[in-house]
């Protein structure tokens, strides 16, 4: 598979780094306005391929991006600390509307991944500047946030994470919603499981790690000023789910015609991934209170989201 990664920051290289080191593509080409750092980055990914995988890594122009079957875009402004997802929104936006026109020119028929936040958001965006067909535009979404979820509700019980089968739907964001009544490990639900294990998942561990997963982001970036690592690890994952033509199931974001009562918006649901992008969305049962929930996650979406649209036709 050959790769286009939109942005050469912390997020863009660690996903380059991360598609070559588990040899999901073989050639992967970083495009950035910086092309002293698009370059320096590629070079320095590139040198460790010796010790993984024979894949081509260089720094390129939007020309360079023909033939790719995925185009990551990462690029965007960083979100500060002390800041949302939300305030970074009119930045963006501007930002897309100049760099998605250009990854269509030249790479018209690739699958677009979007990591740059609000993602859900930036995802709407994408499709309508790129005029894709909806099942080839897809956002990170909650695939980072519930990889969180699973590692916590691993540590806590002492089995591994890769055993846990619990997800995070709704926004990429602050109202995102952990769906603890439909998680389950080793066939038992959740709560069971904690029983089984004389690990007990009380309101007290459950907050805790609620807590944890929802605001992960605002710690990590208070501590080291960026994330990049995880998020690089959900965006190869991703990508391997569409190179193999897995039909995994992860938890992108996609353009949704209705759902929860709301029209055309794009939010994390658990989504079937394959060659084509969107093969299928999945509707998981959830309880009162999670529906509730997501339903006020998909209207604060699609609030900001036609904010955003009008945005473009400023």
């Amino acid at each position: 598979m050959q790769v286009g990664i939109i942005g050469s920051g912390s997020v863009g290289a660690a996903t380059a780094f991360a598609l070559m080191m588990r040899g999901v593509a073989r050639k992967i080409t970083l495009v950035d306005v910086n092309h002293e750092r698009s370059w320096a980055e590629a070079t320095d990914i590139a040198h460790a391929a010796p010790f993984a995988y024979a894949n081509k890594v260089k720094s390129g122009d939007y020309k360079d991006l023909c033939g790719c079957e995925v185009v990551i875009i990462t690029a965007g402004a960083n979100q500060k600390p002390g800041e949302t997802r939300i305030d970074l929104l009119g930045r963006n936006v501007k930002i897309f509307a100049d760099i998605i026109p250009q990854v269509v020119a030249n790479a018209p028929t690739a699958t677009l991944i979007i990591a740059t936040n609000p993602v859900d958001i930036m995802t709407e965006v994408a499709l309508k500047l790129s005029g894709f067909p909806k099942e080839r535009v897809i956002g990170s979404g909650t695939v980072l946030d519930t990889a969180r979820f699973r590692t916590d509700l691993g540590y806590y019980l002492g089995v591994s994470p890769k055993s846990v089968h619990a997800n995070v739907i709704g926004e990429h964001g602050d109202s995102e919603v952990l769906c603890w009544s439909n998680g389950d490990g080793g066939t038992l639900p959740l709560k069971e499981l904690g029983e089984d294990l004389g690990r007990p998942l009380t309101d007290e561990v459950k907050a805790r790690i609620d807590d944890d997963v929802r605001n992960a982001a605002y710690k990590i970036i208070n501590g080291k000023g960026a994330t990049f690592y995880g998020i690089a690890g959900a965006l190869c994952r991703i990508c391997q789910a569409i190179t193999t033509n897995e039909y995994a199931i992860l938890t992108v974001s996609s353009h949704h015609s209705e759902i929860a009562g709301v029209k055309d918006v794009c939010i994390s649901m658990p989504t079937v991934i394959g060659k084509r992008g969107v093969h299928d969305v999945l509707h998981p049962k959830l309880d009162a209170d999670e529906s509730a929930k997501f339903k006020d996650s998909v209207a604060k979406m699609k609030k900001f989201s036609d904010e955003a649209l009008a945005m473009l036709e400023k």
